[in-house]
């Protein structure tokens, strides 16, 4: 949507947004600035020799995710994924033990509490910037840039990456260690249907009635059968682009494909109950721009189109100037051709971004 010719201008929004926060960074987040160097020096993380290439089998790998999420602080946790690392351990075989971890805080929430009701998120309800769906986006992210980078920003992503799960789990309150993961046993006993048709009609009104234990259920019962995953994500989809999800809901049906793309079969379904939870808990709060087309209504003629382009090209334009950075800050922002030689506008694999 933003193009190459913008990517400049929104990075130096990002830039201006971090700089600025840095006079209120609460004492929580300082902290993993004194872990991280201390554990990528303590592990010989810092030099620029290849990645590891050692593998985990299925259980092996559910063990590390679950000593990064059971971790009594964060920094334990960012200590088990730097010695992982300094051991030899594949980046990716890291990462996805960072998406299963994260993966837990949204099958064993038990949703937000009456002190945490907000417009749009109620009582019981686990969608917008709840702890498990920020924790999983962040997983996502920290997945993706560990990927692009170099060997030594590499192990930093994957490092922080711990830090930040289980700091969600312990941060934001709630017995996570103690509750245990939907669906629960009871859930699971309600559930008849086998076949993939009528697994996906009975999600689709498991959601519409946002019975999120339910829908839990009959993700997880199609995945114990050997269902595909994509009958069950036709389901979810619809609902990803036309319920509000408060802010949240395409961004973490995004993250969840892509997890499912990139994880092993053992650990897909669990990604699909947990996004199946979300869907349930946003269902009913329609997304305002659901019921246009390529931004515009029917009703909108031409003439308006273009004055309406028009009037985006003047407010970018005044907006690119207010954001002129100041000549004290000037190394914090490159020109887009400079950008553009160093690769500013490219992916890990060289592509435009």
């Amino acid at each position: 949507m933003t193009g190459e010719e913008h990517a400049s201008l929104l990075l130096r929004q990002s830039v201006r947004y971090c700089v600025k926060s840095e006079a209120n960074v609460p004492e929580r987040y300082r902290r993993s600035r004194e872990v991280l160097p201390a554990l990528l020096e303590e592990f010989k993380l810092l030099g620029d020799s290849k990645p590891g290439a050692k593998t985990l089998d299925d259980r092996a790998l559910e063990e590390l995710a679950r000593t990064i999420f059971e971790a009594k602080e964060p920094a334990d946790a960012a200590r088990t994924a730097a010695s992982a690392l300094g051991d030899g351990l594949a980046p990716e075989q890291l990462g996805e033990a960072l998406s299963v971890a994260a993966n837990q805080l949204i099958l064993r929430d038990r949703g937000r509490t009456e002190r945490e009701v907000q417009s749009g998120k109620p009582l019981g309800s686990v969608h917008g910037d709840s702890i498990g769906v920020h924790a999983c986006d962040s997983a996502n992210a920290w997945r993706h840039l560990a990927r692009a980078a170099g060997p030594r920003n590499r192990s930093a992503c994957l490092v922080l990456g711990a830090f930040q799960v289980a700091l969600d789990r312990t941060n934001r309150g709630g017995e996570f260690l103690d509750w245990k993961p939907y669906p629960l046993e009871e859930h699971l006993a309600k559930v008849s249907a086998k076949e993939p048709a009528e697994l996906a009609r009975e999600l689709d009104g498991a959601i519409r009635e946002q019975d999120q234990a339910r829908a839990a259920a009959i993700v997880h019962r199609s995945g114990e059968l050997g269902h595909e995953a994509e009958t069950m994500l036709s389901v979810l989809r619809r609902y990803a682009v036309s319920q509000d999800g408060a802010l949240h809901a395409e961004k973490y049906f995004g993250t969840v494909t892509e997890e499912i793309a990139a994880n092993r079969p053992a650990f897909r379904t669990r990604q699909l109950v947990g996004l199946a939870r979300v869907t349930a808990s946003e269902y009913g709060r329609t997304a305002p721009g659901s019921t246009r087309r390529g931004g515009y209504s029917r009703a909108d003629s031409a003439e308006p189109q273009r004055t309406q382009r028009a009037q985006r090209e003047r407010a970018r334009r005044r907006l690119s100037v207010s954001l002129a950075v100041p000549q004290s800050s000037r190394t914090l922002s490159r020109s887009p051709q400079v950008a553009q030689k160093s690769g500013m506008h490219k992916d890990g694999k060289g592509h435009r971004v």
